[in-house]
């Protein structure tokens, strides 16, 4: 069996996921390592020496990872360099992306940029759902349940519910001031962003 054939596709997240994953890239205070052979041995750093749990990480062969690692190639195909990064990225500045979070679960939240179409359950409403584009603040609280679901390996659809209470709460009932019984599911995301 060739390296080509052992490789696995790498994972697919959705939007709300891959959002929390660029947030946290954007607190990182030094740029990842760029080059495969960089990657490769950061990763190997970081499992400890092993290339057998490097390969396996990255769904390829270890002989592959340790070609790499000996400059013998150097441009890896779409699948593996897409898990490069990805695993890359996921153990990057550990420290860095942990204070990020606490601060955004104790004190700052998060913000959150969506395009998407909400829709209301609200005894008297008479909003219709519709496509909106909205920029808000997510409380701590909300951003502490978020951040823990996707740490825990939450789904896309687990997290939705939660994503779409915080926007509520925050947008369309002002921190419950007004509109009160308001619940709000968005669906359709179209882009969304997050800001630690």
């Amino acid at each position: 069996m060739s390296d080509n054939e052992q490789q696995q596709p790498a994972p697919r997240r959705g939007k709300v996921l891959e959002a929390l994953a660029r947030a946290e890239r954007k607190v990182f205070t030094r740029p990842t390592p760029k080059s495969a052979k960089a990657c490769m041995k950061f990763l190997r750093t970081r499992e400890r020496g092993s290339t057998k749990a490097v390969a396996e990480r990255l769904g390829t062969s270890r002989r592959t990872v340790e070609r790499y690692l000996a400059g013998k190639l150097k441009k890896p195909q779409k699948r593996l360099q897409a898990a490069l990064v990805e695993e890359t990225e996921s153990e990057w500045q550990p420290q860095v992306r942990a204070q990020a979070r606490e601060q955004a679960a104790t004190s700052s939240g998060m913000m959150v940029d969506v395009t998407a179409h909400f829709g209301f359950t609200c005894k008297g409403s008479s909003d219709d759902g519709r496509e909106r584009t909205i920029t808000t603040a997510i409380s701590p609280t909300y951003a502490k349940q978020i951040l823990e679901l996707q740490e825990a390996g939450a789904t896309e659809e687990e997290l939705h519910p939660i994503v779409a209470a915080a926007i509520a709460e925050s947008y369309f009932t002002e921190w419950g001031t007004r509109a009160a019984g308001l619940r709000a599911d968005f669906t359709d995301v179209q882009s969304i962003e997050f800001r630690f």
